[in-house]
């Protein structure tokens, strides 16, 4: 059992996504009307959801910025409708320190932040709110993060980036035991960049934070298998099972109901080995 704060997990734990955007990489627009969105949450509850993360501005490379207050406009009558439709914990996915204040005071009970709480008052937001709040490595910006990404060593610099973004959060105020990390699949990296992260993610136990991994329907999964975004669902499922054989206690996942059958079986297997 994982306990973040007053959530707690059974891991491995899957994250259900919820787009709340007319413009992400792979379900763009589906889901903005929020009668759809509290329809397809729903839906990912029963499936065996154990998080639902909302989101309110895309990140994949070239998409438009949106205010503040665009995306609190977007996400708080979702965050607000879900409080009273499912009995799982909502996460909200932003930088923003405004949204992160408004959606905890809709109902959200935890920050996914791609930028790890570098934008400006987004740590002291954090600190203020108490909430779990996970960390993501990036490098560069979004909308220009796959334009030439380079390292030296993929896994250690990820690994360092994120041991020194826990360290300076805990000093300032933020408690550790609410602390995630995530290696930022596909966030600044090459192909081969995020297969060594996945291959070597048991490296990043050492931060002493548990572990979320989002690589659905990735590009990088189109490009092994050369397959489009909505054919990668098996690829999907192969990322996660290898994050999860590998240490990741978090999933985040579009396709809920087919990802949380595949790890149950995984941690059947796991659980069985370790007791041989």
């Amino acid at each position: 059992m994982l306990r973040l704060g007053s959530i707690e997990l059974e891991c491995p734990a899957v994250m259900g996504i919820l787009n709340i955007t007319p413009d992400s990489f792979s379900d763009g627009g589906r889901f903005a009307a929020p009668a759809k969105a509290l329809l397809h949450a729903e839906e990912m509850a029963r499936d065996g959801a154990a998080i639902i993360d909302v989101g309110g501005e895309s990140t994949r490379p070239g998409a438009d910025a949106v205010t503040e207050q665009q995306e609190i406009d977007r996400i708080v009558p979702v965050i607000e409708a879900l409080r009273g439709a499912i009995d799982i914990p909502v996460s909200v996915d932003t930088s923003k320190p405004g949204v992160m204040l408004a959606a905890v005071a809709a109902g959200a009970s935890m920050i996914n932040d791609v930028r790890a709480l570098r934008s400006d008052g987004a740590l002291e937001a954090a600190v203020e709110l108490q909430r779990p709040v996970c960390l993501m490595h990036m490098q560069g910006q979004p909308r220009t993060m796959q334009q030439d990404p380079q390292y030296d060593d993929v896994v250690s610099e990820v690994t360092e980036f994120l041991d020194d973004r826990v360290t300076q959060c805990v000093q300032a105020g933020l408690r550790k035991d609410l602390v995630v990390i995530d290696p930022g699949f596909g966030f600044g990296k090459t192909v081969q960049d995020n297969i060594d992260l996945l291959v070597n993610l048991r490296q990043l136990q050492q931060i002493g934070a548990p572990i979320l991994i989002g690589a659905s329907r990735k590009s990088t999964l189109g490009a092994i298998t050369n397959r489009e975004v909505d054919e990668r669902l098996p690829a999907s499922i192969a990322a996660a099972v290898l994050a999860v054989e590998r240490g990741a206690a978090i999933v985040r996942a579009h396709d809920v109901a087919e990802t949380v059958d595949a790890l149950s079986v995984a941690r059947f297997a796991m659980e069985s080995d370790r007791n041989r």
